[in-house]
């Protein structure tokens, strides 16, 4: 029998609760020592942040993101990045373009309010 066990997250809810208090409760920290240096808390801050990731690393949604980020990563090295020439290349073509683009429209424009000009006197 080939079926997979799919893991069950139990407690997702209470997990989540979780995460909420820790990120709030940091907030509400800093908040309340805003008087104090930047780097104090930052330096807090960083660890809250850690165990809010580490909790929702524990649930559904958690690991399906964690998941998600690991095979964006390995399409991201499938993509085969064009050269500084051809970078180079498109963007003369794109600036040269919008250029034209600009021009005919600024011709346009002036057409049409010479027109309007000539029949409004």
């Amino acid at each position: 029998m080939n079926a997979k066990t799919e893991p069950t997250y139990r407690l997702d809810t209470v997990k989540w609760l979780a995460i909420f208090t820790v990120v709030f409760g940091g907030v509400y920290a800093n908040s309340v020592f805003a008087a104090e240096p930047l780097i104090y808390r930052i330096l807090a801050a960083i660890p809250l942040a850690g165990i809010a990731v580490a909790i929702a690393l524990q649930t559904a949604k958690g690991q399906a993101t964690w998941q998600l980020a690991r095979e964006a990563n390995v399409e991201v090295r499938k993509v085969v990045w064009p050269t500084r020439e051809e970078t180079t290349q498109t963007t003369l073509i794109v600036v040269v373009v919008v250029m034209l683009v600009a021009l005919m429209l600024w011709g346009l424009d002036s057409s049409v309010s010479w027109l309007v000009r000539g029949v409004l006197g």
